[in-house]
């Protein structure tokens, strides 16, 4: 393996840019999980929350995050993979909820160029209808 994919010099184990990354004082889902700000919640574990995104692009809109505060998905990989794990059973639990057995998509926005707004990671589960490719 050469020295620039080396555990510690790995470009996969530095996170993205975290330049809008809120502390988690001031990041919205923290403030939901701390139910300061109401979410209508649909499940969740001593890891994970789940509640319905108030801008829905599908039928069904649900937002799945992990309760330990990171900027994006790939830091909370790096950080904690056991919560990783745990995010997507969440995803897999809330899909059986909803009745997504026929399909969904599971989309994570990584960066400003993606269109993340929050950034805390998190995944969104979409269905509740045909979804076309390519997404966007």
């Amino acid at each position: 393996m050469s020295s620039e994919l080396s555990a510690a010099g790995s470009p996969y184990a530095r996170p993205m840019s975290t330049d809008h990354a809120p502390a988690a004082s001031d990041c919205l889902f923290c403030r939901i999980i701390a139910r300061q700000i109401p979410a209508n919640i649909i499940h969740e574990t001593p890891t994970t929350l789940a509640f319905r995104d108030i801008k829905p692009q599908a039928p069904t809109h649900v937002l799945v995050i992990p309760k330990e505060h990171q900027p994006n998905v790939v830091a909370l990989g790096v950080s904690s993979p056991q919560a990783l794990v745990d995010l997507f059973e969440a995803v897999g639990a809330v899909a059986r909820f909803e009745g997504l057995q026929a399909g969904y998509r599971s989309v994570f926005n990584t960066g400003a160029l993606a269109q993340q707004e929050v950034f805390h990671a998190h995944v969104h589960v979409l269905g509740g209808r045909a979804m076309t490719w390519p997404p966007g």
